[in-house]
């Protein structure tokens, strides 16, 4: 068959004889195996196999047993053939590939079938990324072929690869991949607005094309001048990356800004000493040419050559004024940057990145299950990353979104389970800020700070939400429940009551609850000891009446802070004819510490009243 031969064709120029022969007997077992099988076409399935091994073979340029596997991948799902059939003929490796991309067929599902699915192909990375490159290979010639389907089908399989497989190939660096099986989706689940977009666009090119061309010539002829080996590239956007900005920014296709971008793409220089100069050196080099001859503007560097985005992505990226007054966007990159932006992980895929992708998909895996693994793989994978730095110059890397508290856990889980502040660039910030590329940020710890519910909401990174989800939940499953009518304070008289479930909820002993379910319940009353909570703060508010003076507010916070070393979190005053209101909260420990800060605070010259008004 001749599309076969293509892929022997393409694999001869880099393996040996016996690989290659591997390769065609893979081929003959699929063939035999899906000889009497359809596509939903009408033709041989065997084509789906032949076009994913070209996908391999040529677009990803994988290995030999890779593309063994990509002959192989539906062998064992939809035929009598068994792992251990291709293990006999192909070895361990390739019985591992097709085993990993053959979906298990099972009575009932864990989560779901498609959510056990994206599970199992996930877990591959713990042994070898190659697995994902088979599925991700698969995934595209079947959108390349989704017209042949029906429409919810096409909905289906376009959903799954717009929140799973596009985001994958983006986080293993095959920026290609991504872009069309982003676009091959949003084409299928939305025609319309796609084709609308991709007419718009179209005009667009129309619009642009001497502006852009007459640029391209000046930088050529600069580029030539100064003895650089380098050529432009004009990459126009596809219709959903311009949907997702005029999404995001909640505007028009006409205020969209850069609906293309010109790259330059070099050969490192020979300096003097007949030496290849360093790839950044010819980069900014080829800046300084180009910002001498056009307006810069201001703030638009992106340094990606220093600090590679977490998929291996490196290039040089300005913003420069062309002839005719238009802002252009350009990413300078040697050849072999721009190699990486198409093969990603495939040709630069390190141990280093590895584990962190690793740790990304233990974090997952380890916290949550159904839809909240699919929130927190889909933040995961689809958010692009940032990088932020300690003081010493540590790089961190975050997804985008990521905020102070993700950086302190990031650090060390004790760091993260006991932050009170950050500073970013010396700027004193709350741990929910959001930080950004190059941000320098400090975190300040305090070992009474522990992680609350609330923090749920400060934390976009998996792991982060994994420990502050452990530390509330350590939380809640404790025997002993507060009532939310009394909130009792240990140290206080209360009383237990035992609920259906074995838990104990824990009232003061005036609560208006405790008394109701007394006369209801008696026979569930339990003594409790409520004393011990050293570990726990417990969030009050007082109210303080006094006559106005000069000092006085001052006097009343360093009772608080600096006599009863409690930290105020609000401070509310107001003077109304020389009677001063102050509203204070701050977090106790127990309720001998909130009766020794009222009682101190009472003491204070001019001080009339000091009322608990909310616990």
């Amino acid at each position: 068959m001749a599309a076969a031969q293509h892929v022997f064709d393409v694999m001869a120029s880099r393996v040996s004889d016996d690989e290659l022969e591997k390769i065609r007997q893979a081929f003959s077992m699929a063939e035999e195996a899906h000889r009497d099988q359809k596509r939903k076409t009408g033709e041989p399935y065997i084509i789906h196999p032949i076009a994913v091994a070209t996908i391999a073979a040529e677009e990803l340029e994988l290995d030999t047993n890779t593309v063994c596997a990509a002959f192989l991948h539906d062998v064992v799902e939809d035929t009598d053939y068994t792992i251990e059939d291709i293990r006999k003929r192909f070895g361990d490796d390739v019985a591992f590939l097709v085993d990993v991309v053959t979906k298990r067929k099972k009575s009932t599902y864990r989560n779901s079938k498609q959510i056990d699915n994206y599970k199992q192909i996930l877990e591959s990375v713990h042994f070898d990324v190659r697995a994902l490159l088979v599925k991700l290979s698969d995934r595209l010639h079947n959108m390349r072929t989704l017209d042949s389907m029906k429409p919810d089908k096409q909905m289906k399989i376009a959903g799954e690869t717009d929140f799973f497989y596009a985001p994958l190939a983006g986080r293993l660096g095959l920026y290609y991949v991504k872009t069309e099986l982003e676009n091959l989706s949003f084409r299928f689940r939305c025609p319309r607005e796609y084709e609308i977009i991709e007419g718009q666009l179209s005009q667009d090119h129309e619009r642009t094309k001497d502006s852009v061309g007459e640029f391209c010539s000046k930088i050529d002829s600069i580029m030539a001048d100064a003895g650089i080996d380098a050529y432009t590239q004009v990459r126009y956007r596809r219709p959903y990356s311009v949907w997702r900005d005029m999404k995001r920014n909640g505007c028009d296709f006409s205020h969209v800004e850069f609906k293309h971008y010109i790259r330059i793409i070099y050969k490192p220089m020979v300096n003097w000493n007949h030496q290849e100069t360093c790839e950044k050196d010819t980069a900014l080099f080829i800046y300084s040419l180009l910002s001498k001859q056009f307006r810069e503007r201001q703030g638009s560097i992106y340094n990606y050559i220093d600090y590679p985005k977490d998929n291996g992505y490196q290039s040089f990226h300005v913003r420069l004024l062309n002839q005719r007054g238009i802002w252009e966007e350009l990413h300078i990159a040697s050849e072999r940057m721009h190699r990486n932006a198409k093969l990603g992980c495939v040709v630069e895929r390190g141990e280093s990145w590895i584990e962190r992708f690793r740790l990304v998909l233990e974090n997952i895996a380890a916290s949550s299950e159904g839809f909240a693994f699919m929130e927190e793989l889909g933040s995961s994978l689809y958010n692009e990353d940032i990088i932020a730095f300690t003081p010493r110059g540590k790089g961190i890397i975050l997804p985008q979104g990521g905020t102070a508290l993700d950086f302190a856990y990031e650090l060390h889980s004790d760091i993260g389970d006991h932050a009170q502040f950050a500073r970013v660039n010396g700027k004193l910030c709350p741990i929910s800020v959001e930080l950004h590329r190059g941000d320098c940020v400090t975190i300040g710890t305090d070992a009474s700070v522990h992680p609350t519910e609330k923090w749920l909401g400060y934390v976009n990174t998996a792991k982060a939400k994994r420990r502050v989800r452990e530390a509330v939940e350590r939380i809640s499953t404790s025997p002993l429940i507060r009532c939310e009518h009394c909130h009792p304070l240990p140290g206080e008289e209360v009383i237990g009551f035992r609920g259906m479930d074995g838990r104990i909820t824990v009232h003061s002993r005036n609560c208006s609850e405790a008394i109701r379910l007394a006369s209801e319940y008696g026979d569930s009353i339990v003594s409790v000891q409520y004393e011990d909570a050293s570990s726990m703060l417990f969030p009050v508010r007082i109210k303080v009446t006094a006559i106005d003076r000069y000092h006085l507010f001052r006097d009343i916070i360093d009772c608080i802070v600096e006599g009863q070393h409690v930290s105020l979190t609000r401070i509310e005053s107001t003077v109304n004819e020389q009677i001063a209101t102050c509203l204070l909260d701050f977090p106790i420990h127990s309720l001998q510490q909130l009766e020794s800060t009222t009682q101190a605070i009472s003491e204070i010259r001019g001080v009339d009243e000091v009322q608990v008004i909310e616990r």
